[in-house]
C-alpha cells in the first residue's frame, strides 16, 4: 500500500522539487513518510512565517517554486504573512498543509487547531486554493499548481489534504501532469509592438520584477533600441552597475518620471506599476507612459496601473526571443545614454533631496556591492534598504531583493537570506535588516548552520523603529513606541556560536567583508547607525 503522502513526496520529486521547508507535527506526519530516504532535502524553520521567507529567498535565486510544508490551523495562520508578501511580490510558492479529518473541519466542536474554513483563509493569499478531498484529486491540484507557476503570474498555491485522506490508498494513482510551456504573444501582437518600437525616436524601457530572468535577452534589446532601462526595485542588476544606459532609480523620483514621460516609446517588461515602486511615498498616481508596450504575463494585470497600446501577453523570456524575430530596424546610435546619464544624475539628486542619509546609505551599499561582486543582498524594511530601492544597483540579476516593497512585512530578511544561500550555496549572502525587524524572526539564526549558510547578516542598529520615528516627527505625531531597546546582539551571537562584530566605519566595513568572502562562514555584523562614519 503507497499512502497519499508517499505519493505526494515522489510527483514533488518529478516536478524537480529539490528542497522542502516545513515543521513536522502530529498533524502533518504522513506529509514526511518517505521524505528522508528520497532526493529532497528538508530545512527545518523555527516559525512557520521564517520558513515561508525561506522558501521566498530560495524561489527567487533558483528559479524553482518554494515548497512549504504547514500543519492544521496555526500552521497555516503562521505562513499567510510569508504568503502576502510572496503574493504582493509574484514569488512562486506552493503551501501544502494537513488539515483536520473529513468532517472536522470548520464543524465549531472544537478539534485540535480547527479553524472555520482554512481553505477559504488562504485563498486570500494565494492565486488559487485547493482541499483534497480524495486521493483521485491531488494529481490534479498539483498539475494546476505547477501550471501557474511555469505559465502564468508565479503567485503562491495551497493545498490542504485531510489527515483521513493523507493516509489513504494511493497505489496506482497517475502522476500529475507536466507543466505547460511559457505562453508567447500571437505574431499580430508582436509585430504591431515592434512597429512602434522601430519608429520611436526616444523609446525607453522600463523593467520589473519579472524581467529577472531575461536578462540577456533584455539588454541585447535595450542595446539595440539605445534606450535608457528605467530598473524597478526587483530588477536592479539586470543591466549592470556603469551601463550607459541603467537608470536604477525608483519611478517615484521626478526625474525618472521626466525621462519616461519624454519617450514616444515606453517597453514595460514584467512590470505591474505598482504604487510602492512607483509612486513610494503617495504623492501622486504614476502617469501612464506614451506608446506603451507591455510585456506581462497575466491577462487580469495587463491593464492596470497602466493600459498599453500594445499588449504582449506572454513570458518575458520567451516573448523577447520572439520579439526579436520581427523587424526592430537597425541598430541604434543615438542619445540614449545622455538621457540616461541626466536621469541618474537628477535622480540621485533627488533621492538625497529626500534625506541626505539616503545618499550616504547608498554610498555603504556601493561600497558593499563593490567589496563582493558575486554577493546576494537581502532586505528588510529598514533604512539602508529604503534607500537602496531608491537608487542602488545590485551588481547582477536577482542579486537585490527584499521586503520594503508589495506587502512590506517586518522580519523577512534573515530567513529570505537563508533561503538564497540554500539556492546559492556558492555565493556569499548579505543579510541587511534593522535591529526592530530582526527581532521578528530572531529564532531563525538557528537555521544558518543547519543549512550551511554563507551569510554575513549586518544589522542597521538605531535602537528602535527608527523610520518609523522619523514619519511620526514629520506629520507633527509626538513618538510613541518606537523606542524599542534592543538586545545586547554580541550575547546572541555567541548564544549561536557565530563570530560578532561591531563596525563604526566603512572601511571597517570593507575590512570585514572582503574576510567574510575569503571563506565560508556565519558572521554577525552590528553596525550602530548613530555612531557609523
Amino acid at each position: 500500500m503507497k499512502k497519499l503522502g508517499l505519493y505526494l513526496v515522489e510527483a514533488l520529486e518529478g516536478y524537480g522539487v529539490r528542497h522542502v521547508f516545513g515543521i513536522p507535527g502530529v498533524h502533518n506526519l504522513e506529509l514526511y513518510r518517505g521524505l528522508a530516504k528520497g532526493p529532497i532535502r528538508h530545512i527545518t524553520g523555527r516559525h512557520e512565517q521564517g520558513l515561508g521567507f525561506m522558501a521566498d529567498g530560495y524561489a527567487r535565486l533558483s528559479g524553482r517554486p518554494g515548497v512549504c510544508f504547514t500543519i492544521t490551523g496555526p500552521g497555516l495562520t503562521n505562513i499567510a504573512t510569508a504568503m502576502g508578501q510572496a503574493y504582493g511580490d509574484s514569488i512562486p510558492l506552493l503551501v501544502i498543509s494537513s488539515q483536520n479529518r473529513r468532517g472536522e473541519g470548520g464543524s465549531g466542536r472544537g478539534f485540535l487547531h480547527e479553524l472555520p474554513d482554512q481553505r477559504a483563509l488562504a485563498s486570500g493569499v494565494a492565486a488559487a486554493s485547493f482541499s483534497v478531498g480524495s486521493p483521485a484529486e491531488l494529481p490534479d491540484a498539483l498539475g494546476r499548481a505547477f501550471a501557474i507557476f511555469a505559465a502564468g503570474r508565479p503567485r503562491p498555491v495551497y493545498i490542504d489534504i485531510p489527515l483521513d485522506v493523507l493516509a489513504m490508498d494511493a497505489t496506482g494513482l497517475p502522476l500529475p501532469p507536466p507543466p505547460p510551456p511559457p505562453p508567447v504573444p500571437d505574431t499580430a501582437s508582436l509585430s504591431a509592438a515592434a512597429a512602434l518600437l522601430r519608429g520611436a525616436k526616444r523609446p525607453v524601457v522600463i523593467a520589473g520584477g519579472g524581467a529577472v530572468r531575461a536578462a540577456p535577452e533584455l539588454k541585447e534589446l535595450v542595446e539595440r533600441l539605445d534606450a535608457p532601462l528605467v530598473l524597478s526595485t526587483n530588477a536592479r542588476g539586470i543591466m549592470p552597475a556603469g551601463h550607459p544606459l541603467a537608470v536604477p532609480l525608483s519611478p517615484s523620483l521626478e526625474p525618472v518620471r521626466a525621462l519616461i514621460a519624454a519617450a514616444d516609446a515606453v517597453l514595460s517588461v514584467g512590470s505591474e506599476f505598482g504604487p510602492t515602486d512607483f509612486d513610494m511615498y503617495s504623492v501622486s498616481d504614476f502617469p501612464n507612459p506614451p506608446g506603451l508596450v507591455r510585456i506581462e504575463i497575466d491577462s487580469a494585470q495587463m491593464t492596470r496601473s497602466a493600459t498599453p497600446l500594445v499588449g504582449l501577453l506572454g513570458d518575458a523570456t520567451e516573448t523577447l526571443r520572439a520579439l526579436r524575430g520581427h523587424d526592430l530596424g537597425p541598430k541604434r546610435h543615438g542619445d540614449g545614454a545622455q538621457r540616461a546619464a541626466r536621469a541618474r544624475t537628477a535622480g540621485l539628486a533627488a533621492v538625497v533631496a529626500i534625506t541626505p542619509a539616503f545618499g550616504r546609505h547608498i554610498e555603504v551599499l556601493d561600497r558593499i556591492r563593490d567589496t563582493l561582486p558575486t554577493a546576494v543582498l537581502v532586505g528588510d524594511s529598514t533604512q539602508l534598504v529604503y534607500a537602496g530601492n531608491l537608487g542602488f544597483n545590485a551588481a547582477t540579476p536577482g542579486s537585490w531583493f527584499n521586503s520594503a516593497t508589495g506587502y512590506g512585512t517586518l522580519g523577512y530578511a534573515l530567513p529570505a537570506s537563508t533561503g538564497a544561500s540554500i539556492a546559492a550555496p556558492d555565493r556569499p549572502v548579505v543579510c541587511l535588516v534593522g535591529d526592530g525587524g530582526l527581532q521578528f524572526s530572531l529564532s531563525e539564526l538557528a537555521v544558518l548552520r543547519e543549512a550551511d549558510a554563507w551569510t554575513a547578516l549586518i544589522i542597521w542598529n538605531n535602537h528602535g523603529y527608527g523610520e518609523i520615528k522619523s514619519s511620526m516627527i514629520a506629520v507633527g505625531v509626538e513618538p510613541e513606541g518606537v523606542d524599542v531597546e534592543p538586545p545586547d546582539f554580541e550575547l546572541i551571537a555567541r548564544a549561536y556560536r557565530y563570530p560578532y562584530k561591531k563596525i563604526t566605519s566603512v572601511p571597517a566595513l570593507e575590512a570585514a567583508l572582503a574576510e567574510f568572502g575569503r571563506r565560508r562562514q556565519v558572521l554577525v555584523i552590528e553596525i550602530p547607525a548613530a555612531d557609523f562614519t
